[in-house]
């Protein structure tokens, strides 16, 4: 079967630094798949190649086996691809159903914004997704990181987004709103019906919830396996054993 998403050879240079080289992804349909690495791997770096965010130098990015150019932001979400930064994109004074509609309102007679109808469509899209919020009229800023979170994913999908690039959403969270966030990607996983790429640092959770792992190291992808195949310890050795030849070479990780 041909991949939802496809990554062939691809490169990115900012000036005299190549952020990535030679780098083959592939992203199955309904699959959710881990990137690792350390800092400064190049995983941010890729994911905003895949949302249209930068271009890539060289190589080819592939949409259901055709190669695509995604120049911006914009058109990669017309195309299905959406991604879901560790700062997010909700604007705190605003209501949760206000920031579902961010961008996309819909508005009634005179064009005033229709708040009823998208109160309504905001409260029955959280709960099919099982996120659970005491008000869609609360205002953004006084809901948890998770929450804020779990909004932020909930928006794209209800975009009818097909990809979903989740860039460290677990990143500085607790146990428990880390926990929302895990259920809800296993949620989206059970449906089949959004392929997602998620970073995370943990990978005790991208074992956890992912069905592949891949390991980002100096810009290139390094360990691809599906996490039935591999194990924190197997994980955890790859990255400590990176560490110790760049100490050897005296430089850095």
């Amino acid at each position: 079967m041909t991949p939802v998403l496809q990554m062939e050879r691809v490169a990115k240079r900012f000036g005299a630094v190549t952020a990535l080289r030679e780098v083959n992804l592939n992203l199955a349909a309904g699959e959710v798949l881990g990137l690792i690495g350390d800092n400064g791997a190049g995983k941010s770096t890729l994911v905003k190649l895949l949302c249209g965010f930068h271009q890539p130098d060289s190589g080819h990015i592939l949409l259901d086996g055709e190669e695509v150019t995604l120049k911006s932001v914009r058109q990669a979400r017309a195309l299905g691809i959406d991604i879901v930064y560790q700062d997010l994109a909700l604007i705190n004074e605003l209501s949760v159903y206000h920031n579902m509609f961010l961008g996309r309102e819909h508005v009634g007679f005179a064009r005033l914004l229709s708040n009823r109808r998208m109160r309504g469509l905001a409260r029955e899209h959280l709960d099919a997704m099982g996120v659970r919020i005491p008000s869609v009229d609360v205002e953004v800023a006084k809901l948890s990181g998770g929450q804020r979170q779990a909004i932020a994913v909930a928006r794209s999908v209800y975009s009818r987004s097909r990809i979903l690039l989740l860039d460290e959403p677990l990143a500085a969270m607790g146990a428990k709103e880390g926990a929302l966030i895990l259920d809800l990607v296993r949620d989206l996983k059970a449906r089949g019906e959004v392929s997602i790429v998620i970073i995370a640092h943990n990978y005790a959770q991208i074992l956890d919830v992912c069905d592949r792992v891949n390991l980002l190291q100096h810009g290139t992808i390094t360990f691809d396996k599906p996490t039935a195949e591999t194990s924190l310890q197997e994980l955890t050795d790859l990255v400590v054993a990176e560490y110790r030849k760049a100490r050897t070479r005296g430089g850095s990780p």
